[in-house]
């Protein structure tokens, strides 16, 4: 992967204050999730794919958000549910994330990666049918960690969280199968890195109430969606907001407003719907 340029530091860039984590007690019932949740997935400044983004874009970001007063905090704190508090997680654990999480690193920015458990096996690419096509089979972008890289990474600091077995799309599946993926992907990630696994991410952000419960009965102790904030929410469907290679920073700081995401919200309610109809009419 390309290396990214050279970054220039400026009076602006202020170094946050070192957070420690805590484990609150979990909230009961759905409540109105105040904690801002950033998704990124690949990292790269070659392929111009709306999932990838560069590394110093990432950095930029954040930085931005610390300076607009938000307090960065583990995935443990989120359930606090305190306002002016952000988190920053990768989904898929590609391989290129690496030098947003050594710049994340640099910042005291906690960070979750979700994993899938298959792919851990042997790092090999996320070649399911929605990516088959966006990169070429001699292209390294959508390679992801192996279990030795994530152990690293969590000897670092970094939670790493359960992104499902195969990266299905999970309210399509059985209960059998649903509570394999949640379950196995769950245990395997506390057998290989020796910790809890607390966290789960669902795949394309698709996920509905029968999920949310096998989540729960999987052992989880929360679960992240992709749908923005929108009026209440459980510890199960916690909302994040996705960020993309064609978020300038104008449109970075619509989506991060948090008068604003209401807006953002009606816009996967409409992608959701959409994707739903295209799997009726396929």
């Amino acid at each position: 992967m390309t290396s990214p340029p050279p970054q220039t530091r400026t009076a602006d860039d202020e170094e946050p204050e070192p957070i420690m984590s805590h484990q609150p007690e979990l909230p009961h019932g759905t409540m109105h999730f105040r904690p801002l949740v950033l998704c990124y997935h690949a990292v790269s400044v070659s392929w111009m794919d709306p999932l990838a983004v560069s590394a110093v874009t990432v950095e930029r970001q954040v930085r931005r958000l610390i300076r607009r007063g938000y307090r960065p905090v583990a995935a443990a704190d989120t359930l606090a549910n305190d306002r002016r508090t952000m988190h920053v997680t990768f989904d898929d654990a590609y391989r290129n994330i690496a030098p947003a999480l050594d710049a994340l690193e640099r910042l005291r920015v906690p960070v979750t990666v979700f994993s899938c458990t298959d792919h851990a096996q042997d790092g090999r690419r996320l070649d399911v049918p929605e990516l088959r096509h966006r990169a070429p089979r001699e292209s390294r972008e959508l390679d992801t960690m192996t279990w030795d890289t994530l152990r690293e990474l969590a000897d670092r600091g970094v939670e790493i969280g359960s992104h499902t077995v195969s990266h299905p799309h999970l309210p399509t599946l059985d209960d059998a199968e649903l509570a394999s993926e949640l379950r196995s992907s769950r245990e395997r990630i506390e057998d290989e890195l020796q910790r809890p696994c607390r966290f789960l991410a669902y795949p394309y952000g698709e996920d509905d109430q029968r999920v949310h419960a096998a989540a729960r009965e999987a052992g989880y102790s929360a679960a992240f969606t992709l749908s923005p904030p929108d009026g209440r929410t459980d510890v199960f469907a916690l909302p994040r907001i996705d960020i993309y290679r064609g978020d300038n920073a104008a449109r970075f700081a619509l989506k991060t407003a948090p008068g604003r995401r209401s807006l953002v919200a009606l816009t996967h309610v409409l992608r959701r719907a959409r994707r739903v109809a295209d799997r009726r009419v396929g």
